[in-house]
């Protein structure tokens, strides 16, 4: 049994002011240069039953492993699945938005054919999932997940809506700020990264133990889209860019800490 098999994660109930300590307490221990946290982070709560507690199973051939698993292609996306309001009967409620930006490698060059996914709670905060508990509508016209390729200059684009600040029980009046989950595949399925996109100027950044656990705050920033208003669409939707470099100095966090 090691350390990390015996360790607690932190009690029900406690207030943003002990969060706040709580992250100030992990960022003071955190080595020199590292901006990643670790994949066990108290203020994070349920972080302690996300993450493997035992080594990883060595593979002997991690390319047979791709060669026999689960693989996709050109022809099982469509141009519908990148419209997130177009894929119901009717409109979704809430802030139509077009998320648009590219994928790079550290030397800013396009990755191209790159499979993106995205997810997303509704305008109101709420995912269409029978495990969200926040009590607010569910929208039968929005889903809340789409994927695209990116073409041969890396680039990816989304129709969506807005998603909405929720609740998730972190802590006392514990918020998360509105955003969007992103998920990349490389060549196959076993190469994904995880990361998520934030909205300009949200006021709950200060209050997020999930986007403060990152604590280079550059990389943090690197997180938050930046408005285009040239992506905006006249009587339609307004516009976000964002950028999602796989790694070298510049790269986006991911949640499985390669960048």
């Amino acid at each position: 049994m090691t350390a990390r098999d015996t360790a607690h994660p932190l009690p029900d109930g406690l207030s943003q002011q002990q969060i706040d300590s709580e992250v100030a307490r992990v960022q003071a221990a955190a080595p020199a240069g590292a901006h990643h946290p670790p994949r066990d982070y108290p203020p994070y709560r349920s972080s302690h039953y996300r993450h493997p507690h035992r080594p990883p199973v060595p593979v002997r051939d991690p390319e047979a492993v791709e060669l026999s698993g689960p693989a996709f292609g050109v022809t099982d996306v469509t141009a519908l699945d990148r419209d997130l309001t177009a894929q119901h009967l009717g409109e979704p409620l809430g802030e139509r938005i077009t998320v648009q930006g590219r994928v790079l490698d550290r030397e800013g060059r396009p990755v191209r054919g790159q499979l993106v996914e995205l997810w997303q709670a509704n305008a109101s905060g709420r995912y269409a999932h029978q495990l969200d508990r926040h009590p607010a509508p569910l929208d039968p016209n929005f889903t809340g997940f789409g994927r695209c390729l990116t073409d041969d200059e890396g680039g990816y684009a989304f129709t969506t809506i807005k998603p909405g600040a929720y609740p998730w029980r972190n802590h006392v009046n514990a918020w998360r700020p509105a955003h969007i989950h992103f998920s990349l595949f490389g060549t196959a399925f076993s190469q994904r990264l995880i990361t998520q996109m934030y909205f300009p100027g949200d006021p709950l950044f200060p209050y997020d133990p999930v986007l403060r656990s990152v604590t280079d705050s550059a990389a943090r920033e690197r997180l938050v889209a930046s408005y285009d208003h040239d992506l905006s669409v006249p009587e339609w939707s307004l516009g976000y860019r964002w950028d999602i470099v796989l790694d070298g100095p510049g790269a986006t966090w991911t949640e499985e800490g390669r960048a």
